[in-house]
């Protein structure tokens, strides 16, 4: 194969300048650049940021903290948006820019209205850099023992793992049908509905509140579930029949078969 002299050029520009650079700078700005190398404290939000939450959806340093992610000499410059970190009075409304059901959640609870004296605050339960996808387990004798007896925790979190076990049953069911090529789409908006006042109890401390709510979207689960049910039950009946008709229609041909073997054997001198 020959090539000219331009295409052996680019292919040169593009294995030795292009390629590496483009590698080089996939999903890495000035801040994870520099940081990055630092040892210690410097280094220390990047090695906790990778494998987070805020990683694998794309969510880096200047999302957060601002500034120019892309000119390290402007990178901190409060002139390109920069604007740090917050204080422990800021750092609910400092992560309720992006999650701000959870940060009205958040208010009204008994955890809110202790900010400022000894409350928690999200960086408390869920750390600032290494934040993992919110699910029951982060509701824990170690996380919430560190300010007051387990007792009242353990029991929110019992009333709402049957509620979650159910979601995720139905969830999968649901994933089941769709790929069957039946229609899921009025299932899956009645299960999101639940799912997401589902999730904002988990910023509610008030125990008895907690489990009347889970025993009503209990209910409505209950409700998808058995209707769900009737649905699968339809499809194996229909399942079933059609074996029945394919058996029935095999068993014809067979006789059938038999019958002219029968006919021509009879036939011959």
């Amino acid at each position: 194969m020959n090539l000219s002299p331009r295409a052996i050029q680019f292919a040169l520009l593009w294995v030795f300048i292009l390629m590496p650079l483009a590698a080089y700078s996939k999903d890495e700005t000035t801040c994870i650049q520099c940081h990055g190398k630092q040892p210690g404290k410097g280094g220390a939000p990047v090695k906790a940021w990778r494998g987070s939450i805020h990683e694998a959806n794309g969510i880096s340093c200047h999302d957060c903290h601002g500034g120019d992610a892309k000119d390290a000499l402007y990178a901190m410059s409060p002139a390109r948006g920069f604007i740090g970190f917050p204080d422990t009075m800021g750092i609910p409304a400092f992560c309720g820019r992006c999650h701000v059901g959870i940060m009205d959640d958040y208010f009204k609870s008994a955890h809110g209205r202790a900010l400022g004296t000894g409350g928690p605050t999200c960086v408390t339960c869920h750390g600032s850099h290494a934040v993992a996808t919110a699910t029951l387990d982060i509701i824990n004798k170690e996380n919430c023992g560190k300010c007051h007896p387990y007792g009242q925790a353990s029991a929110i979190k019992e009333a709402m793992r049957n509620t979650e076990r159910l979601i995720v049953e139905i969830d999968g069911k649901i994933n089941k049908f769709k790929g069957e090529g039946v229609d899921t789409g009025s299932w899956e908006k009645s299960l999101f509905s639940v799912r997401n006042r589902y999730h904002r109890l988990f910023h509610e401390v008030d125990t008895g509140k907690v489990i009347k709510l889970s025993g009503e979207f209990r209910e409505e689960l209950d409700g998808i579930s058995k209707t769900l049910a009737k649905i699968d039950e339809r499809g194996q009946r229909r399942k079933i029949i059609g074996a029945i008709v394919i058996c029935g229609l095999l068993a014809a041909a067979l006789i059938t078969y038999l019958l002219k073997r029968t006919f021509d054997d009879i036939s011959e001198p």
